[in-house]
Parts: C-alpha cells; structure tokens; sequence
C-alpha cells in the first residue's frame, strides 16, 4: 500500500485582525511623504520650466541634487517613522506574550500543577526523617543492651552527677527504695558526643542507639530536646549546620567559657562566621519570640551542660564535641547574641 503523504507544513505567519487593518490601511506617515514628494517634484518642474535657457553644466547637476536629496530625506524619514512603529507594535505583542505567560503560571501554581521549591522540598524531607527517627526510638525505648547495663572501667562518664544533700535530723530520709536513676549506668562521653551530633541518616544505628541513651538521662535529655528544636527552626530558613565550617578553636579557650570567662577573650570560641546564616538568625530573633524563646534556652541549657562535660573531659573529647552540629548550632546562637562580644 503506498504511504499517503504528509500534509505540507503551514508556515505563515499569523494574521491577526490587526495586522490585516494595517496591511490594507496605507499608513498617514507614508501618505505624507508622498505628498510632499509630489508637492517637491511640482515645484522643481515648475521652476525647470521658468528656468532661462542655455543653464550651465554645473547648474544641471545642482538642479538634479536639488530634486532627488529632499525626495531621499523625506523617504528615509518616512522609513525610519515606520520601523519605529513596527518595533513599539512588536513590543505591546512581547508584553502581551509575557503577561499571558504570567497568568497562566500563576494560575498554574494555584491549581497545584507547579513544582514546589527546592527549599520546601527540603523540609518536607528534613520532616519524614524527623518522622523515620522517632518511629525508630520508638522500637528502641523498650529495649537495653545488656553490655551497657554493667558499667566498666573504659567507660568514663561524661557528666559529674550531683551529690545527694546529707539527711538532716529535721528531714530524714525516706526508706523508699533506690531511685531508678541512680541504678541506671552514667552515660558515656562517647554516646553524650554522639547523641549531640544527632543520627547522621535513618541506616544509622550507632547514632540511634547513643541518642537513645542520652534520652534516658535526664538532664541530657533537656539538652538534646532543646537542641533538636532550635535545629528544627534553623531549617525552616535554610540554614543547616552541615553547611557552616566553622574555625576551630583551642580546647583551652572551651574550658574558659566553661569557666564563666565572656567576651573577647574566648571570641574564637564562637567560630561561626557565615554572614547569611547568621543574618538570618538574627532577623528571626528580632521578629520570631518563639525562635527567640528558644534559642535562649538553648543557650542557657547547653551552657550549664557543658561546664559540667568539661570536669571530666580531655581536650581531645572537648574538640570533638565542639564539631557536632549541637556545638555549631550554639556557636551560632551565641555569636548572634553577643555571647562572644
């Protein structure tokens, strides 16, 4: 069977109702130069017909110069008005165009038919992981290792507990029992450094299991909940802590802060130098008093939980804690509120 062949493709332009008008209409710029052409051309006839007889050479090319070069002017105007004219029409078509254009992507994206951000993709992903994690400390709440229920030697604690108030004769003791906290092992350094770095992915289990830990204790548990909010806001104006590279500063200039030392002595301690993030951290603080509630917490947690790591920690431990994305969230808290000023 013979192929049938294709229809020949249309590629004329389209006329439009207007371009129709304005190719039949002849346009009043063009009528007035042709009438001044016509006007022009009369007159030098008419003064080439009054003109004496026996002209001279040089007077024939003069005449000849003075019919054509006015004629040439008043075409090149006309010419020149003309494209101008197309050109503002090609114009008002553009913007028709690119309005149109908006429209329909407004309308788009008010329908639900647009793609979302990259941002808010972001979140949304930041949210489910959020949500993997929880659904994983969940399964994990229940259960204990067993090499971890007997605390040794090469598990040194990271935090100094309290020592218990001495029973006076006017509050005696109690014989209820031994507390469940003080049955349950202390939390190491390690597991206290790597609950602070948070679970670097839903696959890891080490990050689970220390952050687990740290939430049976306490006090450690103020610090990971406080950390894990302001960690949350952050996010939501893009600034993670995975981002910043912050200086690193000496282990000596730590155990200053912890100390109670401020300003610019221990500056280098809040080595956080991101102009964007920490422009945007402020602007939040100033307008946000919930993201300023909580960075103020944060603060405040983070400060008394590290005066007590730095009792028993090396300098070795103390740099590795300031690496975690809770000890850069901190720098960054701190150099927005003056901590390091």
């Amino acid at each position: 069977m013979p192929e049938r062949p294709l229809p020949e493709r249309d590629d004329k332009p389209l006329v439009t109702p207007q371009s129709r008008v304005a190719q039949t209409k002849m346009p009043a710029t063009e009528v007035v130069a042709g009438l001044l052409a016509v006007i022009w051309v009369v007159a030098v006839l008419a003064y080439a017909l009054r003109a004496p007889e026996g002209t001279a050479p040089l007077g024939l090319v003069m005449t000849v110069l003075v019919v054509f070069l006015p004629l040439a002017l008043i075409w090149a105007a006309a010419t020149t008005l003309r494209s101008v004219r197309e050109l503002r029409a090609e114009a008002a078509r553009l913007q028709a165009s690119v309005d149109a254009m908006r429209q329909a992507y407004v309308a788009g994206q008010a329908a639900g038919s647009g793609l979302k951000p990259g941002m808010e993709r972001k979140i949304e992903e930041l949210a489910q992981a959020a949500k993997q994690a929880e659904s994983v400390l969940a399964t994990f709440t229940s259960r204990r290792d067993a090499g971890l229920s007997v605390p040794s030697a090469d598990r040194k604690a990271a935090l100094v507990a309290p020592r218990p108030p001495a029973p006076t004769d006017e509050q005696p003791g109690l014989a209820l029992g031994t507390p469940a906290d003080a049955l349950a092992s202390p939390l190491s350094v390690g597991d206290f450094i790597r609950a602070l770095q948070f679970p670097e992915n839903p696959d890891d289990k080490e990050g689970f299991r220390a952050l687990r830990m740290a939430l049976e204790d306490r006090e450690v548990a103020k610090l990971i909940r406080a950390a894990q909010d302001v960690l949350t806001l952050l996010s939501q104006e893009g600034i993670y802590m995975d981002d910043l590279k912050p200086d690193r500063a000496r282990p000596e200039l730590w155990r200053r802060f912890a100390a109670g030392e401020r300003g610019k002595g221990i500056a280098a301690v809040g080595g956080v130098r991101d102009r964007a993030s920490l422009a945007l951290t402020a602007g939040r603080m100033r307008e946000d008093p919930v993201f300023r509630d909580a960075g103020h917490h944060f603060l405040r947690t983070f400060d008394r939980m590290f005066q007590q790591f730095e009792k028993t920690a090396s300098d070795a431990e103390i740099a590795e804690l300031a690496d975690t994305r809770t000890a850069r969230a901190f720098m960054l808290f701190g150099r927005v509120m003056g901590v390091f000023d």
